[in-house]
């Protein structure tokens, strides 16, 4: 067994422990509860523990040839607890960037556990996809929710819902873009969601819905989670994304086209234009001209229009560099 370290202890004497790879929850009572991995998922009323575990190079290459269910069912041996009543997650995120937010109200008590990685994975709800799934063969957000309150399986789902929907106003936050499309992103590929209740608790309740103090404080737990994980794991803050040259990177063009194309000494125009993206004001005029970008593509205003108004946007910027970059940005997406 490995040695464990509590970190962190809930109000029903829930105990979250820290190893090296894994970030292990002991239940102090049967918790009912709804969970999307492979190992036990789907809905239960008697789990006991679950884990979030960090895959190694090692292990993914193992789970190339191997199920998963069956790597976990190992992993559960390890840990000392019931496969058959447990539950887990995995993640390429380290369990250091772990981020544990606790919200409460009069008796009322939610704590979001998170670990996130936006980079590689970033996806937009119907976005292209990456494979195609038959006959069982495939196809990271991972959030785990610890609730003091009684809640029956379709208000658990409801849970499900919100928390779901609260992950996203956190990506969209912090604008984060899809690795798929120019879309921002609602979610990874390959998010991972439990939420467990308390059987035992008095309080049952029966809405997790937005409109309810208990939605709310899911929704405000999530949201502060992962927006904490994602920054621990990969430094992606509101401060980092406030710069031009992150806002247009979502946007899938070939932008060396711009730069072969340029008639002047690149290298002063890009380190002048580095210099220039953090401008607050270039930061406004940039996410303005995106935004009109945003609204036709979605039909919701006139080419024509859009690009007119676009053109005026761009003239307010100080920065040659960045009038330049916008010129080619708005010429692009107006062919």
């Amino acid at each position: 067994m490995y040695s464990n370290r509590l970190i962190f202890k809930t109000s029903d004497d829930d105990e979250i422990f820290y190893l090296k790879d894994t970030i292990l929850i002991n239940f102090s009572h049967r918790r009912n509860g709804i969970s999307t991995s492979k190992l036990n998922g789907g809905y239960s009323s008697n789990y006991q523990s679950v884990f979030n575990h960090h895959l190694s190079q090692h292990n993914i290459d193992y789970l190339e040839s191997h199920d998963v269910c069956e790597y976990l069912t190992q992993r559960c041996l390890d840990l000392d607890v019931d496969s058959d009543n447990s539950t887990a997650l995995i993640t390429l995120a380290r369990m250091e960037s772990l981020s544990i937010v606790t919200k409460s109200f009069r008796n009322l008590e939610v704590t979001a556990i998170t670990t996130a990685g936006v980079r590689t994975n970033a996806s937009r709800a119907g976005d292209p996809s990456s494979y195609y799934e038959e006959n069982g063969k495939f196809g990271t957000i991972n959030t785990i929710l610890l609730l003091n309150c009684c809640l029956a399986h379709e208000t658990l789902l409801e849970a499900f819902m919100t928390a779901t929907e609260a992950k996203s106003v956190a990506l969209d936050n912090l604008k984060i873009p899809s690795q798929y499309s120019n879309g921002y992103a609602t979610g990874t590929g390959t998010d991972g969601v439990c939420i467990f209740s308390n059987p035992e608790s008095e309080n049952m309740l029966t809405n997790a819905g937005k409109h309810s103090k208990l939605g709310e404080l899911i929704g405000e737990a999530v949201i502060e989670s992962v927006t904490k994980a994602i920054r621990k794991q990969v430094w992606i803050t509101s401060k980092s994304q406030s710069n031009a040259l992150v806002r247009l990177n979502r946007f899938t063009l070939d932008i060396n086209e711009f730069y072969d194309n340029l008639d002047e000494n690149k290298f002063e125009f890009i380190r002048q234009l580095q210099v220039d993206a953090r401008n607050q004001e270039n930061v406004a005029i940039t996410t303005s001209i995106l935004n009109l970008i945003d609204e036709v593509e979605n039909n919701l205003i006139e080419r024509e229009d859009a690009y007119s108004l676009a053109s005026q946007i761009k003239e307010k910027s100080s920065s040659h560099p960045i009038r330049t970059l916008l010129e080619y940005w708005i010429n692009y997406f107006n062919r």
